[in-house]
């Protein structure tokens, strides 16, 4: 197991390379460094000398990839791609285009985030498997063909409209809870509670669905059939057989959302007003903030190859003919 965790790790190393690679082409593609100068100087009649005094204030005076210029030992270290991507691999974020610490935005940030987007990840993952457990119990039923069409219904709605109705809702009419905003501490409570209904709530449609899916086809499985010929109850079979085997894929499902925990919901901290790094990234990417984006890249690059190890190990609890191999 420790020797494949740490070949998994090694060859996060190009992943990540290759990323940042990706990343740094394409922004570049878009925006040229006299452009980055310009927009974050906001002067429209900009000398070419103010425009060199900025890029070589924050590094962006070098070459993209070679440097000519150089001797042999410096034409690929001297370059803008390798001193703004080496020190992301010992997490020295630096500053920011604007002048900010990014270590410490991302520290003050992502608990706003956390306190958001986990409570999303447990509360829904709960509400989805038991909706659709229920669903496959009842299956062929008025229990089964009615949450059926009610996911549809869900799915075919706009997230925008559970944020919008939620908080037209419960924030407008029944002055539950506050439509935005947020304060540091135990008062965040109260300001947490409606996007993360609202995230609950858009999610079920989609992945009840999908788990539903997932319990029919497993109950076809041979195994299935000889429990009940042995006399196991139904309940016994669903919490006991079932879904112990069908942890497997919602497992691989649950990855994909792991690095949201850290990076935050795009949409929900934008309209509910919680300065998280979903809209960290949303500002970044408004001011043409390299420096930003690229970290915040790097760290979900990290958090997704971190969730597929940890998927992985997991695997092994759930199939055992994995943890004979």
């Amino acid at each position: 197991m420790y020797s494949y965790i740490s070949r998994r790790i090694l060859f996060a190393i190009p992943v990540l390379i290759g990323v940042n690679l990706i990343t740094f082409i394409l922004f570049f593609t878009v925006n040229s460094p006299d452009d980055m100068a310009r927009s974050h100087l906001g002067d429209k009649n900009l000398t070419s000398e103010t425009i060199q005094r900025w890029k070589k204030y924050h590094g962006y005076d070098l070459p993209l990839f070679f440097h000519s210029s150089e001797r042999r030992s410096n034409i690929i270290t001297q370059t803008l791609f390798f001193q703004k991507s080496i020190k992301l691999f010992i997490f020295d974020f630096g500053m920011s285009d604007s002048g900010r610490d990014i270590s410490s935005d991302i520290l003050q940030r992502m608990w706003p985030s956390l306190a958001l987007a986990i409570p999303i990840l447990i509360i829904g993952l709960l509400v989805n498997i038991t909706v659709a457990m229920m669903m496959t119990f009842f299956r062929t039923t008025y229990v089964d063909t009615s949450g059926a069409f009610l996911c549809i219904v869900l799915m075919s709605i706009s997230s925008l409209f559970y944020v919008i109705g939620g908080q037209y809702f419960l924030g407008k009419i029944l002055k539950i809870l506050p439509i935005s905003g947020y304060d540091p501490g135990l008062n965040s409570i109260k300001f947490i509670l409606l996007p993360i209904v609202v995230g609950v709530i858009s999610g079920i449609g989609a992945s009840s669905r999908w788990y539903r899916t997932l319990f029919l086809e497993e109950l076809n499985q041979d195994y299935i059939k000889t429990a009940r010929s042995k006399g196991i109850t139904e309940m016994r079979i669903f919490f006991v057989h079932l879904l112990k085997n069908v942890m497997l894929p919602i497992l691989t499902g649950v990855v994909v959302i792991i690095p949201s925990l850290f990076m935050g919901s795009l949409i929900l901290e934008s309209f509910f007003g919680v300065p998280g790094l979903g809209s960290y990234i949303i500002d970044a990417i408004q001011l043409q903030d390299f420096a930003i984006v690229r970290c915040m890249v790097f760290l979900g690059s990290i958090l997704y190859i971190i969730g597929l190890i940890l998927t992985d190990i997991s695997y092994t609890i759930f199939d055992p003919r994995i943890r004979l191999e």
